[in-house]
């Protein structure tokens, strides 16, 4: 049997939910049945771990989140080129930006299937009318343009059933983990040796912008002298957390710790938060539940989905993997 060539396509290389998908999609589809490449943005971490896996990539120079008329031009011919040289029988997009143009290309590059996921609408993101209509029409675009769409929860699924002549196209695969996750998990001495003994500790982990509204935890711990706050991840809004500390007088309180990987700070926590105003299915509160830990968090997205669950037998890598290879073996 051929094996069948699967192009991933991401907006950004830095390590987040859909780096994550991409990853663990691309490392562990039946090698017997798919030859796997990955085009991104930039040089992040996701590039690393695809290279230490054998997972060839393709760096794509044009290609950014923030819409930039002349550099999303730019990004769709390049991928447009980059699907003429590799001739994949699958392209699948992930991001809304490698969507919307990747979508656009890989149509007229005759690609013959193209797969789309949305890891969550964004255009439930805090914006203006105006803004959240634009991107709403961007998103339908990208829908109509590819052969399937994967959404990640039921609410998604729901939203996306309302577009117009999209209904048959769109199928939902839930995010899945390893089913030995909590064997994997470290002590967390971490998060414990850098405050003071016995106290209770908050932790949150996720990229630190806008949506995952980590400032929440910090003006909450503002208000309560006796909160601790482990805040794990990185990003855009660093800087702006940071002076927010120090401003609040809570260095001693709220730590920034940088990205680390869940498994070696979950046990550190006593409570798991999620503030985010905007999540798909977020892998970190999969491995928050699976550590044992309390949880609170916004009911966004799919977190209901997680929180409401009687058990993970839903949300296994296995299942992920399976039910996404059948996807590319279906003709579309």
């Amino acid at each position: 049997m051929n094996k069948k060539k699967v192009l991933f396509v991401i907006t950004k290389s830095n390590w987040g939910g859909a780096q994550r998908y991409v990853f663990d999609l691309a490392t562990h589809l039946p090698k017997e049945q798919f030859e796997v490449s990955v085009a991104l943005g930039g040089s992040g971490l996701l590039v690393q771990k695809l290279e230490q896996s054998g997972i060839k990539t393709h760096v794509l120079n044009a290609m950014q989140r923030d819409v930039a008329f002349i550099q999303d031009v730019r990004a769709f011919f390049e991928l447009y080129r980059l699907f003429k040289k590799v001739r994949p029988d699958v392209v699948h997009l992930n991001s809304s930006k490698a969507g919307g143009v990747g979508a656009l290309a890989a149509r007229l590059a005759g690609v013959p299937k193209i797969i789309f996921t949305a890891h969550g609408w964004p255009f439930w993101e805090p914006r203006n009318p105006f803004s959240r209509s634009l991107i709403w029409l961007a998103s339908w675009a990208t829908v109509l343009l590819s052969h399937k769409t994967v959404v990640i929860s039921n609410y998604d699924l729901r939203v996306a059933q309302r577009m117009p002549f999209c209904k048959n196209k769109i199928v939902r695969i839930y995010n899945g983990i390893e089913s030995n996750f909590s064997e994997q998990l470290e002590p967390g001495n971490l998060i414990r040796d850098s405050f003071p003994k016995d106290v209770r500790i908050v932790g949150t982990i996720g990229e630190l912008n806008k949506n995952k509204n980590q400032i929440a935890l910090i003006e909450e711990a503002r208000t309560k002298p006796d909160m601790y706050v482990a805040i794990c991840g990185d990003g855009e809004n660093r800087l702006f957390l940071k002076k927010k500390i120090e401003e609040y007088g809570l260095e001693k309180r709220v730590i920034l710790f940088g990205f680390v990987e869940p498994r070696m700070v979950l046990k550190g926590f006593d409570v798991f938060a999620l503030p985010s105003l905007k999540e798909g299915l977020p892998y970190v509160l999969l491995e928050a539940r699976a550590a044992g830990l309390p949880i609170v968090a916004n009911r966004v997205g799919g977190v209901g989905e997680i929180l409401d669950a009687k058990d993970l037998s839903e949300f296994s890598l296995e299942k992920m993997v399976s039910q996404t290879a059948a996807l590319y073996q279906t003709s579309s």
